[in-house]
This record gives C-alpha cells, sequence and structure tokens, in this order.
C-alpha cells in the first residue's frame, strides 16, 4: 500500500517546488497573453459581430505561426533541458542562436505571403464578403508583428530551457499594458485621435509585439547571468551536429504543430461556412475555452522542463515516479477546470454586450461541449506534451495527431456539416480528439517506453 502511495504522488519535495517555481510565472505569463488576447476581442466585440469574426479570421495565420514557432520551441526546450541537466552550457547557446534562425525565417515568410494575398488567405476560412473584408484589413497590418513575435518566444523559451520562468511573465506584463492601452485610444478615438476600429486593433497589436520583442533582447543580451549569451552568437551558423539533431528531433515536433495548424485552420473553414452568428459564437466559445486552460499551460510547461532536465541527468527511476504523480495532479485539474466552464459560461458570454442573442445562444451551446473536452485537454496534454515529448519520444506525439486530425476529427465534422448536423454537434465532432486521446495516453505514459536522451 506504502509503495502504491509513493509511485502515485511522490515523495520528493523537489518536484513539487520546482513544478511551482515554474508552473506559476508560466501560468501567469499565459494568463496575462490571453487577457491581452482576451481584451482585444472585447474591445472589438462592442463594435458587432462582422467585426468580431474579422479579427477572428485575420488571426487564423497568427495561430498558424504561433503553433509553428511553439514546434521550435518544442524542439529548443526538449534539447535544452535535457543539455541543460549535463550542464552543458555551450549547448544550450548553440541551440538557442539554431531555433532563432529557424524561427525569424518563418514568420518573416508568413508575414510576406499575408501581405502579399490577405483576402485570398481569409477567403479560405469563409465566404462572407464582409468578413473577408475585414479580416484581410486586419491581416495587412498583423502580419507585420510576425517576426518580432517569431523572436520573443524563441529567446522566452531560451530561457524556460535554463529554469528562468518569470522574464516570460514580465514581458507579457508590459505587452498587456500597452496592447490595451493603445487598443482603447484606437479603436474608439481616444486622446484626439480618431476612431479606427479594428485597423486600431491591429496597430496596438504591432506596436506592442515590437516592445515585447525589444524588451526580451536587452535581457537576453545585458541582464541574463546563466546563459550570458553576446549578439554575435546569434549570427553564427556553427555547431553542425547540433543543427542537425534539432531538425531531426525538431521536425516531428514542428511537423506536428503544422499538423495541428491545418487542424485549426480547417476548423475555421468548416465554421466559416455558417452564418457570422455561429462564426462568432465560436470565437466566444473559445475564447472561454483559453481562458480556463490558460493556467494549465504553465503546468505543462513546468512539467516538461522538469522531465527534460531528470532525463538529461540520467535518473530513470524518478522520471516514472514523477509521471504518475503527474496524471493524478492532471486528470484533477482537469475536472475542476471542466466545471469552471460550466459554471462561468453565462457571465462570461453576458460580457459580450455587442453580440447578437443568437450568437449568444450558439456561444452557449458550444461552452457545454467544451466543459467536457477540457477535462481530456487537460490529461492528455500534459502526458503527451509534458512528459512523451520532453521525455524524448517526439515522433509518437507527431503520428498520434496526425491520425486524430485527418482520420477522425475532420472527417467527422465534414460530414456532419455535410448531412446538416446542428452546429453544435460539428463542433463536438471538431473536439472529439480531446476525450480520445486520453485512451491513448494512459497506455504510452504507463508503459515507460518514451524515456530517452537525446543529448551526445
Amino acid at each position: 500500500m506504502a509503495e502504491q502511495k509513493i509511485r502515485l504522488m511522490t515523495r520528493d519535495k523537489g518536484f513539487y517546488q520546482s513544478l511551482m517555481r515554474l508552473a506559476i510565472p508560466g501560468a501567469l505569463q499565459a494568463l496575462i497573453t490571453f487577457t491581452v488576447g482576451f481584451a482585444d476581442n472585447l474591445m472589438v466585440g462592442a463594435l458587432g459581430d462582422i467585426a468580431v469574426s474579422g479579427v477572428y479570421m485575420g488571426n487564423q495565420f497568427q495561430t498558424f505561426l504561433q503553433l509553428f514557432i511553439a514546434g521550435i520551441e518544442g524542439a529548443l526546450l526538449v534539447l535544452g533541458a535535457q543539455y541543460w541537466g549535463k550542464k552543458d552550457v555551450n549547448r544550450v547557446r548553440s541551440l538557442s542562436s539554431i531555433a532563432l534562425h529557424f524561427g525569424l525565417g518563418s514568420g518573416l515568410i508568413i508575414m510576406l505571403l499575408c501581405l502579399l494575398i490577405p483576402k485570398p488567405i481569409i477567403s479560405l476560412f469563409t465566404n462572407d464578403p464582409q468578413v473577408i473584408e475585414a479580416g484581410a484589413g486586419y491581416l495587412r497590418i498583423v502580419c507585420i508583428s510576425y517576426g518580432f513575435f517569431a523572436m520573443t518566444q524563441v529567446l522566452i523559451a531560451t530561457m524556460r530551457a535554463v529554469e528562468v520562468a518569470k522574464i516570460g511573465m514580465y514581458v507579457s506584463l508590459i505587452s498587456l499594458f500597452t496592447n490595451v492601452t493603445l487598443n482603447y485610444v484606437l479603436i474608439f478615438g481616444k486622446l484626439g485621435l480618431p476612431a479606427l476600429g479594428i485597423t486600431g486593433a491591429a496597430i496596438a497589436t504591432l506596436l506592442a509585439r515590437i516592445i515585447e520583442c525589444l524588451v526580451m533582447w536587452i535581457y537576453i543580451l545585458k541582464i541574463d547571468k546563466k546563459l550570458q549569451m553576446k549578439f554575435v552568437e546569434y549570427l553564427r551558423f556553427n555547431e553542425a551536429d547540433l543543427r542537425k539533431d534539432f531538425v531531426r528531433y525538431g521536425l516531428p515536433l514542428v511537423g506536428g504543430q503544422i499538423v495541428w495548424s491545418v487542424n485549426m485552420m480547417a476548423n475555421s473553414a468548416i465554421v466559416g461556412r455558417f452564418p457570422s452568428s455561429v462564426i462568432t459564437g465560436v470565437s466566444v466559445a473559445n475564447t472561454l475555452n483559453s481562458l480556463a486552460y490558460v493556467g494549465f499551460q504553465g503546468v505543462v510547461g513546468a512539467v516538461s522542463i522538469i522531465i527534460g532536465k531528470t532525463v538529461g541527468s540520467g535518473q530513470v527511476e524518478k522520471v516514472k515516479e514523477y509521471s504518475y504523480t503527474t496524471q493524478f495532479l492532471c486528470l484533477g485539474m482537469g475536472i475542476l477546470t471542466g466545471l469552471m466552464v460550466l459554471l462561468l459560461r453565462k457571465p462570461f458570454i453576458g460580457l459580450y454586450s455587442g453580440i447578437t442573442p443568437e450568437a449568444a445562444s450558439y456561444a452557449l451551446q458550444f461552452c457545454l461541449v467544451l466543459s467536457v473536452t477540457i477535462v481530456g485537454t487537460c490529461y492528455q496534454a500534459a502526458c503527451l506534451a509534458g512528459l512523451v515529448k520532453a521525455g524524448g519520444d517526439v515522433d509518437f506525439v507527431f503520428k498520434n495527431d496526425t491520425i486524430f486530425v485527418f482520420l477522425v476529427v475532420l472527417p467527422s465534422a465534414i460530414i456532419a456539416a455535410w448531412l446538416g448536423a446542428a452546429p453544435w454537434i460539428v463542433f463536438a465532432c471538431l473536439k472529439c480528439d480531446q476525450i480520445l486521446k486520453c485512451f491513448v495516453a494512459v497506455v504510452k505514459i504507463n508503459s515507460f517506453n518514451w524515456i530517452r536522451d537525446l543529448t551526445k
């Protein structure tokens, strides 16, 4: 009986201390980042359904970039945390440089694409001409921020890999203040400036991205004491063997994020064929889903760093013990998160005073679906992203996501929409993998065949 308790909940105080130390700043950073987007969404919501739908569709390529950069960050964190466990600082520095090259290159390519053909891009997701026009205008401006966003995220991930989590929170706090202030001034025309509507929201986001990027560079080059990076190190293309490892282990992670971004864009394309009231309802419901999950993001990030460092230091038995504790904690958090969505759905939707009653009704239905699926999200995300990826089995999550997206999620949603099913049924099909993946995660985690040291 005592052995079972040890396996279920580790007695290692260091695990809980590290979890709290890394998870709280990570969760606060995610919360602040969410608040920036939510303030954007809420202020734009006062302009009506078309404005909300336009910004939602205009942000789809931002979502694509964000997921793509997350794959690059994932490769940096998996390898960086393991090398940090071996106390190999030089390799962590080189990994940061390699990740920045890939991240900045991706941001600039996507920016150029959005600048050249914004309307065709938005039309991939909706056939409503008003939404296309609004979304394209927003995208033309906000896409200029993509390169700055990519650099900021890579630099924050570099610090997370060496267990410095607070700087990401502080940078996000600066971004929050900047974005919300500029949103208020530019969207509604305050301080003598003209009211720019969603154009103002795009400009505010761009300026906030530039400022947070500058702050992060100052920290990396002038303040950080763990890595003590020099700018010239980001201009070098050395460490060919490490670059090869980054590509080898990064490709499945980036591939998984690309699959997920295709899934998200396909979601938007499927939802975009419904009336704007449905699109608005999905936007509102997904915002509540993001709010509910935001604190949990810090936990997943903390677990991945702890597991990566522990694998790198060769403590396999501790990794197994930590995995049992993680499963137990995250399942409990998932249940509590689902209850929170269920209880807060009505007052949250009530914050959107500018949307139509029909859109609010759809949002209510979608939130009921999310109150169930988010339980699965919390458990399987912790298992697959926090344990399996960080533990070294980077191929598995990519293969698993690919199977679910292209053989389960999208086919079921497309068939449901083609048959004329109610919007909430189509929405449930788009979210069904969050529950189904849990069964895969249980088997995978408790086999322990995912624990692999990737360092040299």
